[in-house]
């Protein structure tokens, strides 16, 4: 029986579905070529279907080849998320010890964040290429497939495998591992931003004229300081419980130094124990030896005019040689010139930065200056003691006269020494006070009362209520402070 022609041609058209048009035109000419060669319609059919066949073969690795285009991109958009992530994330204290301990791959990735405006603009221009190009072929892929309704296939499943697979599964991972991902990028993305350098360039003044419409301006050399990024890390680890409230206020006073002036730590001239050069050598050695410091200023004329510091070692020293080399023994102290044995005053600007008097004493091999404000005139002293307190609080010996401080009440409340820091008293009570306008408690109520208050009254601010319980002249001496 010979076999229907046309009816060959229908089972042709119908077993190549996915056929192109150049593919499905194949099947009509094959049905006129049936017609028209009666007695060898068989041959004719069979070679019909052979010509089908390679049409959907043809049409079958064009499909893969444009699979394959699209796992591609995937991956390379994968690499560029996770490379963003990794480089952004990954610690530069960590990369710079991996450096140190000869990581090429750590100083690669330290090299690329030296530029994190052009590194951010090199990845985000890779991986958009990526995608782009990524969903126009699927996009061809499955109108080939399934017809008009390819696109939003294409858009469904784009979406589903860029966001699992080039985001969230490359972000995760990078975000896990920062710095091992960063040093196994670093390389590779190196060579992205080179290629990719005028691309971006190009973007970037764009960008930034955009911006400049709307008055943003950006500024490329701005980063985040690195003393903020450490006291947000010593903060935050604090309140994860990682880091103890001391250590927190040991390493913030530390960082705090540069910020700070010696006016706000130094020791008042009301309270500076100073002796009168002109007075025998036998009362200044008794003054000394009575002193609880090792270290008293000599003033002539008046108390402001210091002429000398004297050390009670060399004193102690100098009178040895006086006493025991004479032939009057004691003596002979009298012909002893303390103001030769004393050493020459340093004085400094009551401005100075506790960081460059810290620095200053280390360098001079000085403990010991004296405060003058910008008229030149005596405000107090100051000590590397005094400086290395403030970072770990109270230093005291068995010379040190005990000074009344902070005494808790039952109901919560604090008896204070008015002339206690502001910062001491946060940091004995966790408590949060302004010290911009005022170093001590007392100051800081003189200064919210914009007068000096007497005994008795009570005034609240800042969260706190404060009764001043002793007055002497014009200082305040005790504070009862409570929160409210």
């Amino acid at each position: 029986m010979t076999p229907d022609p046309r009816t060959a041609a229908d089972v042709l058209v119908q077993g190549a579905p996915f056929a192109d048009q150049t593919s499905a035109a194949t099947a009509p000419q094959a049905l006129d070529r049936l017609a028209q060669v009666g007695g060898g319609g068989g041959a004719t059919a069979s070679d019909a279907l052979a010509q089908g066949a390679a049409g959907l073969g043809g049409l079958t690795g064009e499909a893969i080849w444009i699979g394959a285009g699209i796992v591609v991109l995937l991956f390379v958009s994968a690499f560029f998320s996770g490379s963003e992530t990794a480089l952004t994330a990954a610690s530069r204290a960590k990369l710079h010890g991996m450096a140190d301990r000869g990581s090429k791959g750590a100083q690669a990735a330290l090299n690329v964040k030296e530029d994190g405006e052009r590194l951010i603009g090199a990845i985000l221009v890779g991986n958009n290429i990526a995608n782009i190009l990524g969903t126009a072929l699927a996009t061809s892929l499955f109108t080939l497939l399934v017809g008009p309704n390819g696109i939003a296939v294409a858009t469904v499943a784009m979406t589903a495998m860029v966001v699992i697979f080039s985001e969230i599964a490359p972000k995760n991972y990078a975000y896990s591992n920062p710095e091992r991902a960063a040093v196994f990028v670093a390389r590779p993305i190196a060579v992205v931003v080179r290629l990719l350098a005028p691309v971006v360039t190009t973007v970037t003044r764009g960008v930034r004229l955009f911006l400049r419409l709307f008055g943003v301006r950006m500024d490329p050399e701005a980063h985040a300081l690195a003393l903020d990024e450490i006291r947000g890390m010593v903060d935050l680890h604090h309140s994860e419980g990682a880091v103890e409230k001391a250590e927190r206020d040991r390493l913030l006073a530390a960082l705090d130094l540069r910020e700070r002036e010696v006016a706000e730590v130094m020791r008042h001239r009301r309270n500076i124990e100073t002796i009168d050069a002109s007075l025998p050598p036998g009362e200044i050695l008794d003054f000394c030896l009575k002193s609880a410091h090792t270290r008293i200023p000599l003033w002539r004329d008046e108390p402001e005019n210091i002429v000398g510091v004297i050390h009670a070692k060399d004193l102690l020293r100098a009178v040895h040689s006086v006493t025991t080399d004479a032939q009057g023994g004691w003596g002979s102290l009298d012909r002893l010139d303390v103001v030769e044995v004393a050493m020459e005053p340093w004085f400094v600007p009551d401005t100075t930065s506790l960081d460059e008097q810290l620095r200053a004493f280390l360098t001079r091999r000085s403990h010991f200056a004296l405060v003058v404000d910008e008229y030149g005139d005596l405000q107090g002293l100051i000590t590397l003691e005094d400086i290395l307190e403030e970072i770990v609080g109270d230093i005291a010996d068995e010379h040190d006269a005990e000074v009344e401080g902070l005494t808790r009440l039952p109901d919560g409340a604090l008896i204070v020494n008015g002339a206690t820091t502001i910062r001491d008293f946060m940091r004995a009570t966790d408590w949060s006070l302004p010290d911009d306008e005022a170093n001590t408690i007392a100051g800081l109520v003189i200064h919210e009362a914009q007068a000096i208050p007497s005994a008795g009254q009570i005034f609240s601010f800042h969260g706190f209520r404060f009764e001043v319980l002793e007055r002497r002249r014009n200082q305040i001496t005790r504070l009862k402070v409570k929160k409210l």
